[in-house]
């Protein structure tokens, strides 16, 4: 039976595995859904009247999705998949495939804190930029006079800058003709909010994976450095 540490540093990685494909699997769904809106509109009711609405504005701010893909892809290959073949590999003490193992396996040791890090940069930035445009509005008086056209010879709302969750919590402010927009929006911003959400757990769980690692480590080699010494010890006594 593997020791606890061991046993905690297999679940751990197995967790992190699990959040970091929910996380991928959030951001891929806002991206799939942004591209889908890219060619249509939002019908908006105002002054007796309505306008169409481009689904995106002029200034989307995008990045803060592609470092946290890029943290949850980076959790999932390196630290995940890259953590089991580690753990499975280091046991083995000749050849070639003994030599990489070890050094697979310090590698992936080492890694585990800036894939950590990046998780909580991935974190810092969506949360910052996010609060940041919170109390942002659009403009009816605006947008109703872009004189907007069907994709591609549309006009996107060209006032301040967006993130995805930004916009289309504005958008809902707005009056939407069609309630079934209404509610598509509603079900895609809760899919935004918890890819920003799930940074914080996936965060917490990366550093218990580091933590975890590097103390199973510390244990693994004091006990073969025990073990070690009491070969030498019994080498000597069968020698004299």
């Amino acid at each position: 039976m593997a020791p606890p540490l061991t046993l905690a540093l297999w679940i751990s990685i197995g967790i992190l595995m699990i959040d970091s494909i929910i996380e991928l699997s959030f951001v891929s769904s806002m991206v799939a859904w942004l591209h889908r809106r890219a060619g249509r509109d939002f019908e908006i009711a105002y002054a007796d009247s309505t306008y169409p609405l481009h689904g995106k504005p002029l200034n989307l701010l995008v990045n803060q999705g592609h470092t946290s893909n890029g943290a949850a892809g980076t959790a999932f290959v390196l630290i995940g998949m890259g953590g089991l073949l580690a753990l499975a590999l280091r046991s083995r003490t000749s050849g070639v495939l003994g030599k990489f193992g070890r050094g697979w396996y310090f590698f992936w040791l080492v890694m585990t804190v800036p894939s950590m890090l990046l998780t909580l940069a991935a974190l810092i930035y969506t949360m910052v930029l996010t609060y940041q445009h919170d109390d942002q509005r659009i403009s009816n008086a605006v947008a109703s006079q872009l004189n907007n056209q069907p994709y591609p010879n549309y006009v996107a709302y060209p006032l301040d800058s967006w993130t995805p969750e930004n916009w289309f919590d504005a958008v809902l402010k707005l009056d939407l003709v069609n309630s079934g927009d209404r509610s598509n929006i509603q079900e895609h911003l809760r899919v935004m909010r918890g890819w920003r959400w799930n940074l914080i757990p996936m965060f917490i769980i990366g550093l218990a994976v580091s933590g975890v690692a590097f103390a199973e480590f510390l244990v693994v080699r004091r006990r073969r450095g025990a073990a070690g010494g009491v070969r030498e010890m019994e080498s000597k006594s069968l020698s004299s």
